[in-house]
């Protein structure tokens, strides 16, 4: 009897302790998700004030409320976040206020594209036009943080600091002999010389029709970081590119002789000198507010306009069902432009792309949903840092195309792999598979064998019939013929310069200019901007995300800096049916 009570003693504390942990955890959740509301209140911004813009933050297509963004696993410990338009709204808007004297900012390496980052540097140079000075300062500036700085009107650099100056480099990884030694077999399947996605698990090399593509948009990703350093700097882009081949930038006194920043100093030295800017003492404490804050104190649209323009945006991997706000979830992107087109009060609609593609069917639902929308009103698309395969597909049929010169886009191509797993479980594992079925092709896809001729061919079939459909649709939104579309198609790969110059995209410009130009085409002036889909709520979100951050969060730590590497043969092994994707991760270094 002793022992009895004993053990439902033990339980009944155990129940007691899990329950108080429990409570403790989500009051510690509740706290979270009100500070968050909090922080986002308006804040009183002081005369001479400092705008301070921490750019090493990741700089996303929306800001999403993140109560729990510093919780480990379920925020995923990641810093903060800003959507780069609130960032460009922020700025344009301090460029007019009187409070704000000048900006500073602190980065050394910047967690955005190459089209965002020119969005925000583009901004930062317009708000020079106030004659509001910007200061630049980091004890370390990688090339993309560099290319933010260059900008402003004053660039130090720590003493003992470093300015990162050596041009473009972009390296793939190859699994095939990896995948030979553990007994897995990549079988392809795919339409296009450039669609290269395949190209790491069958090849141990890029192909010549790969190194073609990657060598052209590399360099046209490097002509303009140069170029937009060289305006601003005042150093020609022919020296800039002999620093870069030469590595003359060893040294932070190098980076001085050479004209790249402005002198070396220590903080305290760039804190006093931002004193005098905003008319303080040395002994005064500075007026500063966060690009965060001041971004969270804007008015939303509060214009009395009648009109609308819709600004949807499709951000991520493009996936069936509903996807997140850091997916393309074809259910909810297509409700989210119908309910954009059913509004006769939204008179345009501007669809803003930043993706790699994805499921060709999930692409093809909302591409249909695009056409119905251009039917009745407007549609103008916006291509971010990639609008490339199934993300170009999704915007082909918009009225017209506004690209970055450094976006990534085109890849219209399709592929499909299907792994056979065989020789790894026959005779690495010592497991075998048998089984019955009512018809030749019951079987179909089946990873334990490798494919039948005639399975190849019906898959092949089935990838010649959604690229002829891909080409068909591009050709009928870009007014081409089918033949002029395959010519540049094959999954070629294009900067955003010359995507304009063969026909891919229509013109150069920002996210702002699509959206005048849809307010134009609208014949509309007065407007107001609403966006979809509804961003999920904060709790919502932790319920739709909290496994995948999870095993993102556990990943991370496991594979440090090959967590990328892992996610991509992961993905090749997990996505299914016929893709329209990418063919690499744009990681430049």
């Amino acid at each position: 009897m002793r022992e009895f009570f004993k053990y439902v003693f033990a339980t009944v504390l155990g129940i007691f302790i899990s329950t108080f942990l429990i409570f403790i955890v989500f009051a510690f959740i509740i706290v979270a998700a009100v500070s968050a509301v909090g922080d986002s209140k308006s804040e009183d911004v002081d005369d001479n004030s400092v705008l301070y813009l921490n750019l090493d933050q990741a700089i996303k297509e929306r800001t999403i409320a993140q109560p729990f963004e510093k919780v480990p696993v379920l925020g995923s410990g990641d810093s903060k976040s800003i959507g780069f338009y609130d960032l460009i709204k922020a700025l344009k808007k301090a460029k007019y206020d009187d409070h704000i004297k000048c900006v500073y900012i602190n980065v050394s390496s910047p967690n955005a594209g190459k089209a965002t980052l020119k969005e925000v540097r583009d901004a930062l140079v317009d708000f020079k036009k106030s004659r509001k000075k910007i200061l630049a300062y980091s004890e370390v500036y990688t090339q993309d943080a560099y290319y933010l700085a260059s900008v402003a009107n004053k660039v130090y650099l720590n003493p003992q600091g470093a300015l990162e100056f050596k041009g473009f480099s972009s390296q793939l990884t190859f699994f095939k002999g990896a995948m030979e030694k553990i007994g897995v077999e990549a079988q392809i399947i795919r339409v296009g010389n450039y669609k290269s996605a395949v190209e790491p698990f069958i090849n141990d090399k890029m192909s010549d029709y790969n190194r073609k593509q990657v060598t052209a948009y590399v360099t046209g990703l490097y002509d303009t970081f140069l170029a937009g350093i060289a305006e601003s700097r005042n150093i020609s882009r022919d020296s800039l590119f002999v620093y870069a081949n030469q590595y003359r930038i060893r040294q932070p006194q190098d980076a001085v002789t050479y004209k790249m920043v402005d002198g070396l100093k220590y903080k305290d030295e760039v804190l006093d000198e931002l004193k005098s800017w905003t008319g303080k003492t040395k002994k005064e404490s500075l007026s500063t507010v966060t690009i965060n804050d001041y971004a969270a104190s804007l008015d939303t649209e509060s214009s009395s306009a009648k009109n609308k323009i819709a600004v949807i945006y499709a951000n991520g991997d493009i996936t069936g069902g509903e996807g997140t706000d850091e997916s393309i979830g074809s259910e909810r992107i297509s409700r989210a432009i119908r309910k954009a087109r059913m509004d006769d009060k939204v008179k345009a609609i501007v669809l803003r792309v930043n993706s790699g593609g994805g499921s060709a069917l999930a692409s093809d639902v909302i591409w249909r949903e695009i056409i119905l929308s251009k039917k009745v009103k407007p549609v103008i698309a916006s291509f971010g840092d990639v609008a490339a395969s199934g993300g170009y597909y999704i915007g082909c049929a918009a009225d017209s195309i506004f690209v970055q010169p450094n976006t990534i886009t085109g890849s219209i191509g399709v592929f499909g792999i299907i792994p056979n797993f065989q020789n790894l479980m026959t005779n690495k594992l010592g497991i075998t598979f048998d089984g019955v079925k009512t018809g030749e092709y019951a079987d179909i896809m089946s990873v334990n064998r490798p494919l039948t001729e005639g399975e190849r061919l019906i898959i092949q079939t089935d990838v010649n019939h959604v690229y002829d459909t891909f080409i068909g649709r591009v050709a009928d939104g870009r007014k081409k013929s089918k033949a002029d579309i395959d010519s540049i198609g094959g999954g070629h790969v294009w900067i955003g310069t010359d995507a304009v110059r063969i026909g891919l995209a229509d013109k150069l410009g920002s996210f702002n200019d699509a959206i005048v130009a849809a307010g134009k085409k609208a014949k509309v002036s007065d407007y107001k901007i609403v966006e979809y889909p509804e961003k999920l709520s904060p709790f919502k979100a932790l319920m739709s995300d909290a496994t995948d951050n999870i095993r993102v969060y556990f990943a991370k730590k496991e594979f440090g800096e090959n967590f990328l590497l892992y996610n991509q043969l992961k993905n090749a092994i997990t996505n299914s049916g016929v893709q329209a994707r990418m063919p690499f991760e744009i990681k430049t270094q």
